[in-house]
């Protein structure tokens, strides 16, 4: 059922009717149910959410939802609205932290490319203090996005870490290679469905994977990130963190926006630093089936608030 509800996700994020059914019920009001999971179409709505997070103590990073563009044109269009961003972000004075996918940069299309755009978003970007995240997407694009992140990070962007996923045989070894660096990891177990020569498949594998992982950031990293949904896996954290003697400041934890709600508040009330991901845009229909794949239970919050609004 864990690799099997990825599978069937993926596909129906692919489904131009589903798509045409979720886009005219899933965000047309505050209520809709994509609003749950996503901050809004527009970067407005994304920081009026983006405040009510953080008065509740939250961290928070933005991210402009899209990906696997075709186009060089698409890809400048998407680094536009990054460079925008930053510009709206800092008039906002919201937090300074944001998240991308480097095939809505233009990967795919142009390495060079890619790495010119993610350029022209790490100078501004660091000219302002922000930190920027590249998100992992599936194993076809991990190797050229580690090679990408490190191109940057050689010409010394030291405001980028990335996200590595416990659910990849490569990934320790990646996680190494960050550590070396010293280069902030944000590690997540994995929201695509991959053939088993390349990731761990059963979800227990995966969660122990996900454990072993975190210790050696927690010991060796350089403020990890810690995103997951799992109680246990969290719990596993915190006591291995007051085991070894590493202090809250040292690592936060990340959760995605409408996920656990009580679960964020309550890791905050307890002093850990907690930051919400938060996604916007008008291509959030791919970026929300996953979010279904990952946890089939939000499938009937899901199918009510449809029936609901129809």
């Amino acid at each position: 059922m864990y690799g099997g509800s990825k599978a069937l996700f993926f596909a129906l994020s692919r489904s131009t009717a589903l798509k045409r059914l979720a886009s005219k019920y899933g965000m047309a009001t505050p209520e809709s149910f994509a609003r749950r999971f996503i901050a809004g179409e527009t970067v407005e709505e994304a920081i009026h959410d983006a405040r009510i997070l953080q008065s509740r103590g939250m961290l928070l990073t933005l991210d402009y939802l899209g990906e696997s563009v075709r186009t060089i044109d698409e890809a400048s269009a998407a680094t536009a609205e990054y460079v925008r961003l930053i510009d709206v972000i800092v008039k906002s004075g919201i937090e300074r932290n944001v998240s991308l996918k480097l095939t809505q940069l233009g990967v795919t299309v142009d390495r060079a490319t890619c790495v010119d755009n993610l350029r022209r978003i790490l100078d501004p970007a660091g000219k302002h203090g922000f930190f920027v995240r590249i998100d992992m997407e599936n194993s076809p694009y991990t190797a050229v996005t580690m090679e990408v992140f490190e191109t940057l990070w050689q010409q010394e962007h030291r405001n980028i870490g990335v996200a590595l996923q416990a659910a990849l045989h490569r990934t320790e070894q990646d996680v190494r290679r960050m550590i070396e660096l010293g280069a902030r990891v944000r590690l997540v177990k994995g929201a695509y469905k991959e053939s088993p020569a390349v990731a761990i498949q059963a979800k227990k594998d995966v969660d122990a994977a996900f454990v072993r992982l975190m210790r050696i950031l927690l010991d060796e990293g350089t403020y990890p990130a810690i995103a997951t949904h799992d109680e246990a896996i969290i719990a596993s954290t915190c006591s291995y963190a007051n085991s070894r003697n590493i202090a809250r400041d040292r690592f936060e934890f990340q959760m995605l926006y409408g996920i656990r709600r009580d679960l964020q508040a309550r890791l905050v009330a307890d002093g850990h630093r907690m930051r919400i991901y938060l996604p916007f845009g008008r291509q959030w229909f791919p970026y929300f089936m996953r979010r279904l794949g990952e946890r089939p239970a939000n499938v009937g919050f899901v199918l009510r608030a449809i029936l609901r609004e129809r």
